[in-house]
């Protein structure tokens, strides 16, 4: 194994997996230093990959021209789960309704950006980055919360975690990534691999000498991420393994078997076993509707409800429900007219889920969608997503929202 080889190797190190070698011993004392004191809240992002149909999703079941633009897919008024006299959720969102119904859901409707992008990955790197629609930015919101969080000497890449085997563009940071981490046990072991033996023994060989600093920043990297599946794996087998009562499985609720299921179980064990972790990000792909929408997003809804009514009940089992707020977005809506294939087209502006974290008690919280006040056949925005991002950085995890998204954003009353 030589350096070339390494580095042809590496190219995947921004995922946050990567097979790290145990040889920068140095990088390790840093990293699991003392960090900055977090305030003990707690944020998980669920992503809803390809556009979800908010209209379909929080229904204006009292609208007549939302009947009258969808005369094939509109749910039908009778079968919506009311939130209250003029919208309320798909029928195969019941697990959420049960939610706000005991006062832990926020909706927050008609959420977007100025001058939307209508393509998938456009869009979604605006609601990562958190830039305007004109600006290229390679960090994301998440990442430089990261960055701002573990100043000096101490580097902890689980501050944040993505429940996956690849890190998307919203954990990457300028000095620092995320951890992408879909097992801890499998992440664990694949640092103990012969590549890496390899690895650790060509570095004892040249240590001291002059590297590239492209190589210093691989080696840094690697150190940082075998550190903290070091961590991850030590914390969390320490209170899952069956010794006694006190050492019960971490996770208290049956989960259901489906990605997202198993992605929120792998979250609350995370939590539960007391993983330092302020913010993590898991997501479910799907959502790009443009034929046949019904039965598919009943199927994803009805996945992505049940999912979450498991997760806010394992931790109001373990008495954690009101320090972790779980919020949900898609990177656009759809069209308010379906097209001819029994679908929707890319729209812009959507809605946003804000579940538990001690928020106030349930509320919808602006107005429903009009539809006759339409931007080229698509809801006009009214809240910036960006003043969600403020919200939750400054007045939930306590950090610096101005540093974090380059500007002030006018916040919203959700704390």
């Amino acid at each position: 194994m030589n350096r070339r080889n390494f580095l042809k190797q590496s190219a995947f190190t921004t995922a946050g997996t990567m097979l790290i070698p145990h040889f920068l011993k140095a990088y390790e004392s840093q990293m699991l230093g003392k960090g900055p004191a977090s305030n003990g809240k707690i944020l998980v992002v669920v992503q809803l990959s390809g556009g979800n149909d908010g209209l379909n999703t929080v229904v204006p079941y009292r609208n007549d021209i939302y009947y009258r633009e969808r005369p094939t897919i509109a749910i039908r008024a009778e079968k919506v789960l009311p939130l209250n006299d003029e919208i309320g959720l798909h029928p195969a969102m019941g697990p959420l309704k049960a939610l706000y119904d005991d006062g832990l859901m926020t909706v927050i409707n008609n959420v977007g950006y100025p001058n939307p992008d209508r393509s998938h990955f456009r869009s979604m790197d605006i609601w990562q980055t958190a830039s305007d629609s004109d600006k290229y930015l390679n960090t994301g919101w998440v990442g430089r919360y990261l960055d701002a969080s573990c100043t000096g000497k101490a580097q902890q890449p689980f501050r944040t975690i993505e429940v996956d085997d690849t890190l998307s563009l919203a954990l990457k940071g300028s000095n620092l990534n995320g951890l992408a981490v879909l097992d801890p046990k499998k992440l664990y072991n694949q640092t103990r691999s012969k590549f890496i033996t390899g690895l650790s023994h060509e570095q004892a060989h040249t240590h001291g000498t002059h590297e590239p600093e492209s190589v210093a920043y691989l080696y840094k990297t690697l150190a940082e991420t075998v550190s903290s599946a070091d961590y991850v794996y030590e914390k969390v087998s320490r209170t899952t393994r069956p010794v006694s009562a006190a050492s019960a499985p971490t996770t208290l609720t049956t989960y259901p078997n489906h990605e997202l299921g198993n992605r929120l179980k792998t979250v609350s064990q995370l939590i539960l076993s007391g993983v330092e972790t302020s913010i993590y990000y898991v997501s479910i792909s799907g959502f790009d509707t443009h034929i046949n929408q019904p039965g598919q997003q009943e199927r994803l809804l009805g996945q992505y409800a049940e999912a979450v009514g498991a997760f806010m009940a394992d931790l109001k089992t373990a008495g954690r429900q009101k320090d972790v707020l779980l919020m949900t977005f898609s990177e656009f809506g759809r069209r308010v007219k379906q097209n001819a294939s029994n679908g929707t087209d890319h729209g812009t502006a959507n809605n946003v889920f804000l579940i538990g974290g001690g928020l106030p008690a349930q509320r919808v919280l602006n107005e429903a969608p009009n539809l006759t006040n339409l931007t080229e056949g698509d809801l006009t925005y009214s809240v910036d997503f960006r003043q969600i991002y403020a919200t939750l950085l400054h007045d939930y995890l306590g950090a610096d929202d101005v540093a974090i998204l380059g500007r002030k954003f006018d916040g919203i009353k959700i704390v």
